[in-house]
């Protein structure tokens, strides 16, 4: 009886041990986000909030939409699936669909016909973070809205509060879509029952690297840091008329489109 007593009050005592470390270690991991790994990398790129600008006037064509979410898409493993259960990182929109709020009665031809890129527009203030239960969704110091599919549980409130429509759910398992042998293995595959989203190449700042859209544009879109001043992304919103998604909804997207 007493060495049973010693052996419970020494597996207690781990146990209450392996509770105060665990956190530590899960918040470290940084999780498929590479949050606390990103700075750990001399290379990786700095911002004290990241925020891209989309130049409408070069990247307007379903053709040219479409490269781009093929280089993130394949990037980041995104599945293609031809039906109501598409995963879709980046994807295209009329002006309508995009900016239903500043459409006019009589809009010329060449705003009827063009095509506008669509993706997270990892807002200041974002709706899909305040409903997460679990925190799986979650904003980083640097302005980025980032997933950890571990904490994923699937109830799908972020896809209900995002009003960008910018989250897609894994209906079924991924990997069954996928041609296993052409995979991204620098990126993590996702699970069935798990959200998931663009989340500015997090990764690719890391290594010091821009995100894929970006670098295959070819200057079309700009990313730098919103709060620097002398940044690209300033210097392109002071010689440019922008507009962004839904600015009633008040969630301050770091998305900005130059018309």
């Amino acid at each position: 009886m007493k060495q049973s007593r010693r052996n419970f009050l020494k597996f207690a005592g781990l146990s209450a041990a392996g509770l105060c470390i665990a956190p530590t270690a899960v918040m470290a991991s940084g999780g498929p986000s590479g949050g606390a790994h990103a700075a750990v990398n001399d290379n990786a790129l700095h911002a004290k909030r990241w925020a891209m600008v989309i130049d409408t006037r070069k990247i307007n064509t379903e053709e040219a939409i479409e490269s781009l979410a093929e280089a993130c898409h394949h990037f980041h493993n995104v599945p293609k699936i031809n039906s109501d259960e598409e995963i879709k990182w980046l994807w295209s929109g009329t002006y309508g669909e995009v900016f239903p709020e500043q459409v006019n009665n009589f809009p010329s031809e060449a705003q009827e016909t063009h095509r506008f890129p669509l993706l997270c527009n990892h807002c200041e203030s974002p709706s899909c973070v305040r409903v997460c239960p679990t925190k799986a969704t979650f904003k980083r110091p640097d302005g980025i809205v980032a997933m950890d599919y571990h904490r994923c549980i699937g109830c799908r409130y972020c896809m209900t509060g995002c009003p960008y429509g910018a989250r897609s759910f894994n209906f079924s398992d991924p990997r069954l879509h996928m041609d296993m042998d052409k995979i991204n293995k620098k990126f993590p595959t996702r699970m069935r029952g798990v959200v998931e989203k663009c989340n500015f190449c997090v990764e690719r700042l890391a290594v010091g690297e821009m995100p894929a859209c970006v670098e295959k544009s070819a200057g079309a879109i700009i990313f730098g840091d919103l709060q620097d001043p002398n940044s690209n992304v300033r210097k392109a919103l002071r010689e440019n008329f922008t507009i962004r998604r839904k600015p009633t909804a008040g969630t301050e997207p770091g998305v900005y489109y130059i018309i």
